[in-house]
């Protein structure tokens, strides 16, 4: 046993604030259009931020989630077109799994087989029952039936009814060669709990006080895997949630302190960022749950154009014009 879950709740709780939950999921994509028809039409999300990548103002950068765009319920994408596809293994995040009303994947299954999505239920799971797909690019999804709370709103102006809408995300599993560094930073550094395990199978939670969206981790221990290669159908980093800056700058020199390579805070308008990675190789991040995506647009007009951020403005013509159209068929 890589530790106990006594110990675990002992360092959490020596913790004053930890991360309390995930912010977001971010994963390459290359078809810009059919990520987008994927994840509206498919998954039924709304497209809550349409921009670009600030790094490289060339791609977009989409955002997909609940109404308002609520922390917990983002997945974003980087869509270069034309994009090599990438090898899903160790030292990334490997599952993106969504939470679901209980009792709603029958009509999912239903739902998904028009579409001509394949899915398969996994076995390996005990009782959870889960539905796994695969978007166009090759990323796992999972839906997962859940009786977890849900402090979002789901959208309910897309392609999937409101009582079986997407309610964000339930989880994130990392795959490892090697877990015991992996867990010594979601443990001994994060504060995250050990609350289960099975044979190569760990899960945490971010906060074991609460059943909201985002609270688990599952570290899958895999010594023979490959290392994967992050390109198109591969997640880039998974973000965890914190309520401000000054909760952002005490975990930055937190992990400072602790011997960790970690960013600048980033100004990504939606939020602010800090970037390290764990010992397996997975890119963290721990990002602000504000000012939201609403502080560009109204909240009914998310998602319709093209937003930049005051310091790219300026290029907005020459950034437009080398972006593709992106019409989605729904």
């Amino acid at each position: 046993m890589v530790c106990s879950r006594g110990d675990s709740e002992e360092k959490g709780d020596d913790m004053d604030v930890r991360p309390s939950g995930i912010h977001h999921v971010t994963a390459i994509a290359s078809n810009p259009r059919a990520n987008a028809e994927f994840y509206l039409n498919a998954l039924g999300m709304r497209l809550v931020k349409r921009t670009v990548n600030f790094d490289s103002p060339d791609v977009y950068h989409l955002y997909y989630g609940d109404r308002a765009g609520n922390p917990g319920t983002i997945m974003t994408f980087f869509p270069w077109p034309d994009a090599p596809r990438g090898r899903i293994g160790a030292g990334q995040v490997t599952t993106t799994t969504f939470s679901v009303p209980e009792g709603s994947l029958g009509w999912w299954a239903e739902h998904l087989a028009a579409l001509d999505i394949p899915i398969t239920r996994p076995e390996e799971r005990g009782q959870e029952d889960v539905l796994s797909l695969r978007d166009p690019d090759g990323l796992l999804i999972e839906l997962a039936a859940s009786t977890d709370h849900h402090d979002t709103d789901p959208w309910d102006g897309g392609a999937v009814p409101p009582e079986h809408a997407v309610r964000g995300i339930r989880a994130v599993t990392l795959t490892e060669q090697e877990v015991e560094g992996t867990v010594e930073m979601l443990n001994g550094h994060l504060g995250f709990q050990l609350t289960e395990e099975a044979p190569g199978r760990l899960r945490f939670r971010t906060d074991t006080t609460s059943d909201g969206v985002g609270t688990i981790v599952d570290v899958l221990a895999v010594p023979d895997s490959r290392r994967g290669l992050v390109a198109a159908g591969t997640v880039h980093h998974v973000a965890w949630r914190v309520p401000d800056i000054q909760a952002q700058e005490n975990w930055r020199q937190t992990l400072v302190e602790a011997g960790v390579e970690v960013t600048e805070i980033r100004d990504r308008n939606y939020f602010t960022s800090i970037y390290f990675r764990e010992p397996g190789g997975v890119l963290l991040e721990i990002a602000t749950d504000g000012p939201g995506f609403d502080h560009d647009e109204p909240l009914l007009e998310l998602g319709q154009a093209l937003k930049l951020p005051p310091w790219l403005e300026p290029r907005r013509e020459q950034i437009a014009a080398h972006l593709p159209e992106l019409e989605v068929k729904r």
